[in-house]
Formats: C-alpha cells, sequence, structure tokens
C-alpha cells in the first residue's frame, strides 16, 4: 500500500530530523576534541552542523546535555564494543589520529581539552576515566590491579596530553603505528594479559606497521 502525502511526509520529517541531530552530535564532537567544552561554543556548533542555535537546544535541551550525549555516544560506546585486552591500543589509536581518521573516536581528546571546565563536566570526565581505568584493571591479576589499571589509563593521558594538547615534537608528528608498537609493547610489565602488538588493530583498518 502506498504511503499517504500526510505519512510520507511525517516519515521525511523523522529522517531530516534525524539527520540534523546527527549532525550536530558530530559537529560538537569535533569541536569539544579540539577546543574543550568551555570553548566550544553552542553557535559554532551549529553552524558547523550547518543548523541553527534553536534547533540545537530543541534536540538536546543544553549545551551540557550535548557534552552527555557525545561522550556517551564516544567514549562509553568504545567501553562497550571494545574488548579488554584490546582498548588501550584502541584508544590510543583513535587519540593519534586526532580527528584525521572517519569515524574515529575523540572521547579521551575531548576529555584533555576540557579538563579544568565546571564541576559537572569535571565529573563526567572522572567517570569515564574510572570507567577505562577498571577495564584495563581487568588485565592483571596482582592485588595491585586497580593501580595498574590507574596507571595504565595515566601513561594515556599522558600521551595524549603531550601530542594533542602541548605539541611536543617528535611525539606530535610521529606515526601512530610506531608510537602504538613502543608503547603496548613496553606496558605488558604492568598488565600482564595485555597482547603484545601484533599491528592487528591496524591490519584490520587496512595499515601495517613499519
Amino acid at each position: 500500500m502506498a504511503e499517504s502525502p500526510q505519512h510520507g511526509a511525517e516519515s521525511a520529517y523523522r529522517r531530516s530530523a534525524q539527520g540534523t541531530r546527527l549532525r550536530l552530535l558530530d559537529a560538537a564532537s569535533e569541536l569539544f576534541a579540539e577546543r574543550g567544552y568551555e570553548r566550544a561554543t553552542v553557535r559554532d556548533i551549529a553552524a558547523r552542523a550547518g543548523a541553527n542555535q534553536a534547533l540545537l537546544f530543541r534536540y538536546f535541551g543544553s549545551k551540557r546535555a550535548l557534552f552527555g550525549e557525545v561522550m556517551a555516544r564516544g567514549g562509553h560506546e568504545q567501553l562497550r564494543t571494545t574488548p579488554a585486552e584490546r582498548l588501550f591500543e584502541v584508544a590510543l589509536r583513535g587519540m593519534l589520529a586526532g580527528g584525521r581518521e572517519e569515524g574515529a573516536d575523540r572521547s579521551l581528546e575531548v576529555c584533555l581539552r576540557s579538563i579544568g571546565g565546571s564541576d559537572e563536566i569535571a565529573e563526567a570526565l572522572r567517570g569515564l576515566g574510572e570507567e577505562y581505568a577498571a577495564v584495563l584493571a581487568t588485565l592483571s591479576e596482582s592485588d595491585t590491579g586497580t593501580l595498574r589499571g590507574d596507571l595504565a589509563l595515566s601513561w594515556l593521558l599522558g600521551i595524549g596530553l603531550m601530542r594533542v594538547v602541548v605539541g611536543k615534537e617528535p611525539l606530535a608528528s610521529a606515526d601512530p603505528d610506531t608510537v602504538c608498537r613502543l608503547v603496548v609493547g613496553a606496558l605488558g610489565g604492568l598488565l600482564e594479559s595485555l597482547p603484545q602488538t601484533d599491528g592487528s588493530v591496524a591490519a584490520e583498518s587496512g595499515r601495517m606497521p613499519e
């Protein structure tokens, strides 16, 4: 049975609304990663998405709520779908890509750029960090596993800080495959169940390590 004109118009509206909402999420993810929460303005997010601010508030209610959805879609989705033994490398590669790879998760960049924001934002970032550390801690059977998870996360964020925020050379322009091979290879002493990197993540994305 053919769609009625009214039903067809409603379906088109829903598709259009969903597309606009996704564009706003993508734009917010990019700008939060580039500038941090405080400096990424609602006006700039809407402009990058090709929408107006009224639509942003209609779909998300507030900038803070939009930030929460960006983090949920990125970091929490990565935690949900990535095996524990691959989480560190996948997160590291996403951070090293710096938005140059389509679909790369930028949640940790958002964390780094947004540190020092409001108490509510700081609490959200702290919560996400605790979730990453808890998963990484499962890769150690030591009675210091929780501490090891925190140390692994600290190393991950420290690398991101020096590369993404500070721009310290040669790390800032280093090849991601080289960085991953060196870091993940050395991390095995801290997280005993972490597999030694063999380029499998790179190979899955069509790249081979040097």
